[in-house]
């Protein structure tokens, strides 16, 4: 068991309870084979460190208990690594346990993860040579005629992800790690190098009085002093190894350094010839108040900020109105490191409220909102058309307006506008998501438009047109679990009334022994607060595993809207109304009737 003395877990709050927080860096050699090893949290509150963390990497090892088999949480992983397209290598651990089943084990991972992971614990052997190729009909055809498989070639089916070998041990025991260490020698190829300077970061922490921005170099390579983003110079590349480091002088295509004087990067910022990656498919869906207690509002402020550098997901907001701090959270374990942290790294004692759900909003037709800034002495006029997307492809914006109707500096100034900040429903005021905006069309004043002006104008165009889809052309979205729930059989009947009072589903039961299991997806604001009860009702046998599956329409809009008692027009930072001008002077324009007002013609009839 683990002690409190791992290598990478070297935080205190790592130490005390066992488990990984925080990602780690080690460099390690094994014969001739030289690794860097990124350790990641393994819990699901901090998924987002995980998926940070994908991007850079040359392949994954997956670990997967042989006593548990494939979990909830393992899914979420094989979902993540698939999106970044991250080459994988299974080890299925804890196969001295008493209660192990790796071949059980391997099935699940065939049948859930997919049919090239393939049991590579006897080595290489002609029956594992006909699983590789039968993964490929090219490779199959050609493995029939030639009677052999290249080394090559099954080295490039693992960097497709057609073919997932999968190792066995004792990580504690160290049985079978060197066979993995083999294996990833042999059969795992890096990523090929770019030609021109690249690197991607995916971690940003604070080292005493230094901010570090952790990367990994793509291409070409990175010197001390040099400038890779503008007028911002590197001081120090640092190569860690646990908590120790060394420092160096230049960075090659491939290492992975902490660099010293950089602000302002964030995880998933491309640097040099590096594209910057889309935002993370895991977001919180949690917000907590935070009760500041003895201590000054600022300072708590000034700490959440840092964390949030760190993190962005935190997402740290004031309301000036409330007087309130709130953040953003995947759950309670991550909230209870949160609070650990601003008390032993800020000596801040503070505490946060019982949470609420992170709502979303979206569009289900499309409409065309316009907003009009016409203030004495200033114009501007803007088109967009707001239309849905499919479930979790979050905003985006695009432009499709002639240079001859709006000119290429104000459609800049109006993309701008809608990236600048997070864009809100009209039903409780919710982040809206799984939209497309395009700029359609507008009109500028040679004499009299300026960039805000663009500005006010694309945010009000926004606002107006979600007003015009009120009610009926809305929906308000809600996260949802997918959970696994192992009860004694005698207490299944009580889960599965739970669930479907919960407006859950959940497929047929599945029975092992005395044990019923049961699958399924439920409302986060149902399940959030589930786990108590099991524990009560089977008597602290049984167990709720729950990992975020997305967003679906709320299974109580209704309830939802009301209680908010949101008031879209009152929410003067985010108007729906325009400003147009007569008689040398401006005046306000309700929302609904700017339609008759505009200047330009709409594509979509209002």
């Amino acid at each position: 068991m683990d002690k409190g003395d791992a290598f990478l877990d070297p935080d205190a709050l790592e130490k005390a309870r066992g488990i990984t927080i925080f990602s780690h860096t080690a460099r390690l050699q094994y014969d001739d084979l030289t690794l860097t090893l990124l350790d990641t949290p393994g819990h699901v509150d901090f998924a987002s460190q995980t998926e940070q963390v994908l991007p850079v990497l040359d392949v994954a090892i997956l670990v997967v208990s042989a006593t548990a088999g494939v979990q909830g949480y393992t899914r979420t992983l094989w979902r993540l690594l698939d999106r970044y397209r991250v080459p994988t290598v299974i080890f299925v651990n804890k196969c001295d346990a008493e209660t192990a089943n790796f071949a059980g084990t391997l099935a699940q991972l065939q049948t859930q993860l997919g049919a090239g992971c393939l049991d590579w614990t006897a080595g290489w052997t002609s029956e594992l040579a006909e699983a590789v190729a039968v993964q490929d009909d090219t490779v199959l055809a050609d493995y029939l005629e030639r009677g052999e498989l290249p080394r090559a070639t099954v080295q490039a089916l693992i960097a497709q992800r057609q073919v997932v070998p999968v190792f066995a041990g004792s990580a504690l025991r160290e049985n079978g790690i060197g066979e993995l260490l083999t294996g990833l020698n042999e059969w795992v190829k890096p990523r090929p190098a770019q030609a021109e300077f690249a690197a991607q970061v995916f971690k940003i922490t604070h080292d005493k009085a230094e901010r570090l921005t952790w990367l990994r170099v793509l291409g070409g390579q990175l010197q001390a002093k040099a400038m890779p983003l503008p007028e911002q110079k590197i001081n120090q590349l640092r190569q860690y190894d646990g908590e120790k480091y060394t420092v160096v002088q230049t960075a090659q295509a491939g290492d992975i350094v902490a660099v010293t004087g950089l602000t302002g990067t964030w995880p998933g910022q491309g640097l040099g010839a590096a594209t910057t990656e889309p935002a993370p498919m895991l977001q919180p869906v949690l917000t907590y108040a935070l009760q500041p207690g003895p201590n000054d509002i600022h300072d708590c402020l000034a700490a959440l900020r840092e964390l949030e550098d760190e993190d962005p997901l935190l997402q740290v907001s004031w309301s000036e109105q409330l007087q309130e701090l709130r953040v953003q959270l995947m759950g309670h374990v991550q909230l209870e490191i949160l609070t650990e942290v601003l008390a032993s790294r800020f000596h801040l004692t503070v505490s946060f409220d019982a949470g609420s759900i992170l709502y979303r909003e979206t569009v289900t037709k499309p409409v065309e909102g316009v907003g009009h800034f016409e203030p004495l002495r200033h114009y501007s006029e803007v088109h967009l058309r707001i239309e849905p997307l499919p479930r979790g492809e979050g905003i985006r914006f695009a432009s499709e307006c002639s240079l001859e109707v709006l000119g290429r500096n104000w459609q800049h100034q109006v993309l701008t506008a809608l990236e600048a900040k997070t864009h809100l429903g009209v039903l409780i005021g919710a982040p809206l998501t799984d939209v497309a905006i395009t700029l359609t069309g507008g009109a500028a004043n040679l004499k009299h438009s300026s960039g805000g002006d663009f500005r006010e104008a694309t945010w009000r165009a926004v606002r107006q047109g979600l007003m015009m889809l009120r009610p009926t052309g809305l929906q308000l979205l809600e996260p949802w679990y997918q959970f696994t729930l192992h009860v004694p059989s005698t207490a299944v009947g009580r889960a599965m009334s739970d669930i479907q009072r919960m407006s859950g589903e959940f497929a047929p039961p599945e029975t092992q022994g005395d044990w019923v299991s049961l699958t399924g997806t439920a409302p986060v604001s149902e399940l959030q607060d589930y786990g108590p009860a099991v524990t009560a009702y089977t008597h602290g046998q049984g167990q709720l595993d729950c990992v975020v599956a997305g967003y679906r329409p709320a299974h109580d809009a209704d309830a939802v809207i009301a209680a908010a008692g949101y008031v879209p027009t009152a929410d003067l930072p985010n108007t729906p109304d325009s400003v147009f001008c007569a008689h040398g002077a401006g005046y306000p324009v309700a929302w609904d009737a700017v339609p008759q007002a505009a200047h330009c013609p709409y594509q979509l009839q209002p």
